[in-house]
C-alpha cells in the first residue's frame, strides 16, 4: 500500500514509517497538516496515518479535507488525549480508525492493514493465480508448493501484480504502490525487480509484459 504518515514528532514519524516499510509498504512522511494537504493532492495514497495535534493545518482540518475530498483513502488518526469524547469527535471528522499514545507498533500495523482492506475492493486472504499463492499477513510466497523466498519490493510488486488478477498493470502504478515518493520516476527500479521475481518464481514464466501496457499475471 501508499501510506502517507503526518506526525510532528520526527523520532516517533520515522520509527512508524520504518515499521511500516517493513511490512513492504510504500511510506512518505511529513510533519505538518499543510504538508499533508500538498502530498494528498499530487499522490494516491491508501491509508493516512494522522496525528491530530499536527500544526500548520491541524489534523482536524486535514482529517476533513480527507473525509469531504478523497473518500476512498482511509485516515487513522493518532493523538495523546485517550478519552472517549476525543475518541468519538475524531471518528466524527471522519477518521475511519483512532489509536491513542502511546501505543505498540505492532498494532498500528495491524490497524494500517485492516483499513488498507477496507480502501480497496475486496479481495481472499491469500491471493492465488496461475500457481502462486501469496500470503500477505504471513509474509509468504508458494508456487505450486514450493516456497519463493523475495525481498520487500519483490513481495509488494507481485502483490499488486495478483491483485490486479490478470490485469496488466503498469510500470507507473507499481512505482506509486511499491515506492516511496523519493523513487526516480526515471529508474529502472521496477524493471530489475521484475526481472529478479521471473527468475525466483522459475519456469515457466508467469510475469508477462504488455508492451507499451505494464506487466501481468498469466
Amino acid at each position: 500500500m501508499r501510506i502517507l504518515v503526518v506526525e510532528d514528532e520526527p523520532l516517533l514519524a520515522d520509527a512508524v514509517a520504518q515499521g511500516l516499510r517493513h511490512e513492504a509498504h510504500a511510506v512518505d512522511v511529513v510533519y505538518d497538516g499543510g504538508s499533508a494537504l500538498e502530498r494528498i493532492e499530487v499522490n494516491d495514497y491508501d491509508v493516512v496515518v494522522l496525528d491530530r495535534d499536527v500544526p500548520v493545518v491541524h489534523g482536524d482540518k486535514v482529517c476533513q479535507v480527507l473525509a469531504e475530498r478523497n473518500a476512498d483513502i482511509r485516515v487513522l488518526m493518532l493523538t495523546a488525549a485517550a478519552g472517549i469524547d476525543d475518541r468519538v469527535a475524531g471518528l466524527a471528522l471522519g477518521a475511519d480508525d483512532y489509536l491513542p499514545k502511546p501505543f505498540a507498533l505492532r498494532e498500528l500495523s495491524a490497524r494500517v492493514a485492516a483499513l488498507g482492506r477496507r480502501a480497496r475492493p475486496a479481495a481472499p486472504p491469500v491471493l492465488r493465480r496461475a500457481g502462486i499463492s501469496l500470503d500477505p499477513y504471513r509474509r509468504e510466497v508458494h508456487r505450486d508448493g514450493r516456497y519463493v523466498p523475495l525481498s520487500r519490493k519483490e513481495f509488494a510488486v507481485l502483490a499488486e501484480l495478483l491483485r490486479a488478477d490478470g490485469t496488466a498493470v503498469s510500470a507507473e502504478t507499481l512505482l506509486e504502490k511499491a515506492w516511496d515518493e523519493n523513487a526516480d520516476p526515471f529508474t529502472h527500479a521496477v524493471r530489475m525487480t521484475i526481472l529478479k521475481l521471473r527468475r525466483k518464481l522459475g519456469d515457466p514464466p508467469v510475469v508477462l509484459t504488455e508492451p507499451g501496457v505494464g506487466y501481468r499475471i498469466r
